[in-house]
């Protein structure tokens, strides 16, 4: 069950008062305008969805604590973006997907790298060396430094976050 909204008079508040500050801080740290006016909205979504707004003393603060996540987002997904476009450049032009496959290919691999961020160093590097290198538990081990039964744990891990990235809509 979600919290609900709160007071539409706080939150016209706060976006009266700070978003000039925020699209000025986006705007520092990105070359186009366009984005940070994007981000700087992106932000204030996640600001009407927290939970924590009725308890917020310092909207400044916290505005600039949702906005580094918003921004460290922004730049994994253009990494993503860069990364599958450069993939997709070595494929031969008939293979090449179209335009909606690209995009739901980058959608379906910003939420597993995202999946990916939430376990541990040791759970995601065992994750990638099983599903991407085809490495054994026992060669995990060893690489990892830790016993099988690490390992195992591990890909527990892994797999519970790849079945609940599959349950998302």
């Amino acid at each position: 069950m979600s919290a609900p909204l709160p007071a539409p008079a706080l939150i016209d508040s706060i976006y009266r008062e700070h978003h000039g500050w925020l699209l000025g801080w986006f705007l520092r740290r990105l070359s186009g305008s366009s984005q940070a006016a994007d981000l700087a909205h992106d932000t204030f979504v996640r600001l009407i969805t927290s939970r924590e707004l009725a308890q917020v003393r310092e909207p400044r603060a916290f505005l600039r604590t949702l906005a580094h996540g918003v921004i460290v987002n922004h730049w994994r997904r253009a990494d993503v973006e860069r990364a599958w476009a450069e993939a997709v450049a070595a494929q031969p032009e008939l293979l090449a997907p179209s335009p909606e496959e690209r995009m739901i290919a980058v959608e379906m691999l910003c939420r597993i790298d995202a999946m990916l961020n939430t376990l541990s160093d040791k759970a995601r590097k065992a994750f990638l060396l099983s599903q991407i290198d085809g490495r054994t538990y026992a060669e995990i081990a060893l690489e990892l430094g830790v016993s099988d039964r690490m390992v195992k744990k591990y890909m527990a891990q892994a797999m519970l976050q790849c079945l609940v990235l599959a349950q998302e809509p």
